[in-house]
């Protein structure tokens, strides 16, 4: 059976991009999610594109800017320039950050800072009180936080050790027997992305193949019936992209070959598009207008018929 070839090193920090607390909608009850940087996958359509590189980025709010020029006198690449189509040669810049230092409006920023397990508790335990009373918790997203599995290890440990609920986002790209050692037991509920089942369309719009993931998924369904945890498949509905017919099907019939009954669908939001100027980056989608709108009720409707067909109950997130 297939395994990663990945090497995970103990590490005393970790890259996050940002911590959101009173969040509703990354599992139950009211939570705090962790947002790790640096990601295996190259999904097309990322929600979270600043969550993709496994570095610090230079992040420019336009919307914020002053225009006072004080970030282009001390660039030492004169990577900055009013004459700039995105303002940000981002082929000059060496993300030295010294124009985040200077700037007095903060349009410009660094996304991803090094952040210690304790730290990260530090942050999320005055929010017990609200995780207690809603029935919520602490949830790993990115990203991808299996990147760092012992420091996600260790983090999770550290918050089931004093009464707080853990969930995982994860794309499903890791090392299984990593994974059922260092996270299994630490881990109340995992969210488990399911993009395609045809491995070159996986390939195709997220860069990567999806052989490790569904085998990754099928184990894990099966190691259910001896370990604590709630296991959840999600998928993403991108319009003409992940939710075309011949897509859904397969991966209800995926489902439904294994005994799995419910999933959770991920509506479309075009907020994404306006994070990819902000960092520099260009879309990869061409033609498919309808990326850029709320996902439409109708398409809602179809969807969900044809994962009832198989017998399998949908939650929207």
């Amino acid at each position: 059976m297939a395994e990663l070839n990945l090497k995970f090193k103990h590490l005393q920090e970790a890259l996050i991009f940002d911590i959101k607390h009173n969040s509703l909608e990354d599992g139950p009850g009211i939570r705090s999610v962790v947002f790790f940087k640096g990601c295996p996958l190259n999904c097309v359509w990322c929600q979270n594109p600043e969550g993709k590189k496994l570095t610090p980025e230079l992040y420019w709010e336009n919307e914020k800017c002053i225009s006072c020029g004080s970030c282009i006198e001390v660039c030492p690449e004169n990577a900055i320039s009013f004459d700039f189509q995105k303002f940000i040669d981002r082929e000059l810049c060496n993300n030295c950050f010294e124009c985040v230092d200077i700037c007095p409006s903060t349009a410009l920023k660094i996304i991803g800072s090094k952040m210690s397990v304790d730290e990260i508790i530090n942050e999320i335990i005055p929010y017990r009180n609200y995780f207690k009373n809603s029935g919520g918790g602490v949830t790993l997203s990115g990203g991808e936080a299996m990147l760092n599995m012992e420091y996600a290890s260790e983090l999770l440990t550290k918050l089931k050790s004093i009464g707080i609920h853990t969930l995982l986002e994860t794309s499903g790209y890791f090392n299984f027997e990593e994974f059922k050692r260092l996270i299994v037991p630490f881990v109340d509920e995992i969210y488990y992305d399911i993009k395609f089942i045809d491995n070159q369309k996986h390939k195709q719009w997220c860069g990567v193949s999806n052989t490790i993931i569904l085998d990754n998924f099928k184990r894990l369904h099966k190691h259910r019936s001896t370990a604590k945890f709630n296991l959840v498949p999600r998928t993403a509905l991108l319009p003409n992209i992940t939710d075309a017919e011949e897509n859904i099907r397969a991966i209800a019939n995926f489902y439904k070959s294994i005994c799995v009954t419910k999933t959770i669908l991920l509506l479309n939001n075009p907020d994404w598009f306006q994070k990819l100027d902000k960092l520099g980056y260009r879309s990869g989608i061409i033609g498919n207008e309808e990326i850029r709108s709320l996902y439409p009720l109708r398409k809602e409707v179809i969807v969900n018929n044809y994962f009832k067909e198989y017998g399998i109950d949908v939650d929207f997130g």
